[in-house]
């Protein structure tokens, strides 16, 4: 009677394990998704989601392109002075700066970054360069390459950079 309710259970627990295995598939989307779910649905960019909607850019990151969205992590912004991050949040026209300046239009994988010059969305200069592996984008490492979304590709990057003064 014991090994035939083991049995069961065991044959149970299969079961619940390979339906919620099934169901789980079911919720998640089976190709990349555009710019603005890829980077809303990524824990370590959540202080730049907070930010692009913040800014109005959340449209246009969901339907504009292709963009190679150059995306500070949530370390990047703890490493912004308090005053700074303050400023930004008064002030959209210059958080939208802020966060363009990490735009540059096309999608550009990281293995295709050649060392040169590209211009961003706000219509700012920025360097780009490579050596092997690794990729930067002015002052910025770039920590993970090739988030492919349907309208670009995002690479995380371990600092915030900000635009030349106008």
């Amino acid at each position: 009677m014991t090994l035939l309710n083991v049995s069961t259970l065991t044959r149970r627990s299969t079961l619940v394990a390979g339906l919620t295995l099934a169901l789980a598939g079911c919720a998640t989307p089976s190709g990349p998704v555009n710019l603005a779910d890829t980077i809303a649905s990524n824990p370590a960019l959540s202080t730049l989601n907070t930010l692009v909607v913040q800014a109005g850019l959340n449209d246009t990151l969901r339907s504009g392109g292709p963009f190679t969205v150059f995306a500070p992590t949530n370390a990047a912004f703890k490493a912004v002075p308090a005053a700074a991050m303050a400023e930004l949040a008064k002030n959209p026209e210059k958080l939208k700066e802020v966060l363009t300046y990490h735009v540059v239009p096309g999608k550009t994988m990281a293995a295709d970054v050649k060392n040169s010059n590209a211009k961003t969305v706000n219509g700012a200069n920025v360097a780009l360069s490579k050596a092997g592996d690794f990729v930067t984008i002015e002052s910025a490492a770039v920590v993970t390459p090739d988030l492919v979304a349907t309208n670009g590709v995002i690479h995380t990057v371990d600092t915030v950079l900000m635009p030349p003064k106008k």
